[in-house]
């Protein structure tokens, strides 16, 4: 009687058992779905304010570090005697970098030194002639204009001469013609007739001589006359020319000077000097080289001026403006630095390009480009020294 009891025992326990799970599986979902609810809500909260603190902000990692390379190079040819500096080395401005053998030079400039002294001793000895030319010229017109007026007088002189002289003619030929009717008449000698008829030839001679004179009076004063114009008319043109002789000689000097100051100027460029502050770098010129003007010798970093070119894509800048503010993180510091937008590039990168892209010939497909946004880095940040042109930076201007 009791196996039977024995054996409904475990029976009933057993078909109790899976109740039992499914009441306690029916009370623990209910918690779990709340937990991946309230789960999924944080994650949905924390994406929403990340998007919303996101879309204030525009970043890029296509950025470097900038910054003005100088290359400097020699105004002048020569042979290299000294280079004072090596790669790497930080240099002042104004520092020499390397010296050229000035022997060539110094003797350029002691040719330009004897041609000044001849050009002004050449302008010295023409200057005067200007004075002395306009006094000549006067003293010359002057003796002219009196050589005129006393041949004006001589002639006045000698036309009175020739009016006494035809009045002392008409009487003499009167005379003559009176004895002759007189000693037509037997009334005068034949004396008397030959007498007055010498005195009226001697008369009319007198005429003939007064007239040559006038005449010879009147050449004369026209030859003075043509002088005096002559004289009147080449006096400014001979000044014009010393004048200008002396322009010549003054240009002349003012040449040699200007050709002495750039022989002294070459003479000076025999030592070549830092034009800026900077870092050196590539270096390629010896002692004993031979180099020529416009060869590159060294460049020169100025890392005293740095700023941050950020190629953003086209769609990133559509509310980015100049003056907003940008933090940059430079890679190679790991430290973030402050600056401001300061200007944007006048073309896409690919325009500046060696082989710009020509979208009219072949296949075209839309690509998004990128412009180069300058970044101003403000002054006076930790570490900003240990910053070069060509670091990797990840800039993020805020645009709201």
């Amino acid at each position: 009687m009791s196996e039977p009891h024995a054996e409904e025992t475990p029976h009933g326990d057993g078909g109790q058992a899976p109740a039992e799970h499914e009441q306690t599986e029916r009370t623990r979902k209910p918690g779990a779905r709340v937990r991946i609810g309230v789960g999924l809500a944080l994650v949905a909260v924390a994406a929403l304010l990340w998007w919303l603190h996101a879309r204030k902000f525009e970043d890029t990692d296509d950025a470097q570090v900038d910054g003005y390379i100088t290359a400097v190079s020699s105004r002048v040819p020569g042979t290299v005697l000294r280079v004072l500096v090596e790669d790497n080395q930080p240099v002042k401005q104004g520092d020499v970098l390397v010296e050229l053998d000035a022997a060539d030079l110094e003797v350029a400039a002691a040719q330009a030194r004897a041609a000044v002294a001849q050009a002004q001793a050449a302008f010295a000895a023409e200057q005067p002639s200007v004075s002395i030319t306009a006094t000549s010229n006067r003293a010359t017109v002057q003796s002219t204009e009196d050589e005129v007026a006393n041949t004006e007088a001589d002639l006045e002189a000698a036309r009175r001469d020739l009016d006494q002289a035809l009045a002392s003619n008409r009487f003499a030929q009167q005379q003559k013609e009176r004895a002759s009717q007189l000693l037509a008449s037997n009334t005068v000698p034949q004396a008397e007739f030959d007498q007055r008829a010498s005195a009226a030839d001697v008369a009319q001679a007198a005429v003939a001589a007064a007239r040559k004179r006038v005449d010879q009076r009147q050449a004369r004063l026209q030859t003075a006359q043509a002088r005096l114009v002559e004289a009147r008319a080449n006096a400014p043109r001979q000044l014009v020319a010393r004048e200008a002789g002396v322009s010549v000689r003054q240009a002349n000097l003012e040449l040699a000077q200007a050709q002495l100051h750039q022989a002294q100027l070459n003479l000076g460029y025999a030592k070549v000097v830092a034009p800026v502050a900077g870092i050196v770098g590539k270096r390629s010129v010896n002692v004993g080289d031979r180099v020529q003007p416009g060869q590159q010798l060294m460049s020169l970093t100025q890392n005293g001026e740095l700023w941050v070119t950020a190629n953003f894509r086209e769609t990133q800048i559509e509310r980015m403006r100049q003056g907003q503010h940008a933090s940059v993180h430079v890679d190679a510091i790991d430290r973030d630095y402050e600056g401001i937008v300061e200007s944007f590039a006048g073309a896409t990168g690919s325009r500046y390009s060696l082989l710009p892209p020509e979208n009219a010939s072949g296949n075209y497909v839309k690509v998004v480009q990128r412009i180069p946004v300058r970044i101003k880095l403000e002054q006076g940040q930790p570490e900003m020294g240990r910053l070069r042109p060509g670091m990797s930076a990840e800039p993020k201007v805020r645009v709201r």
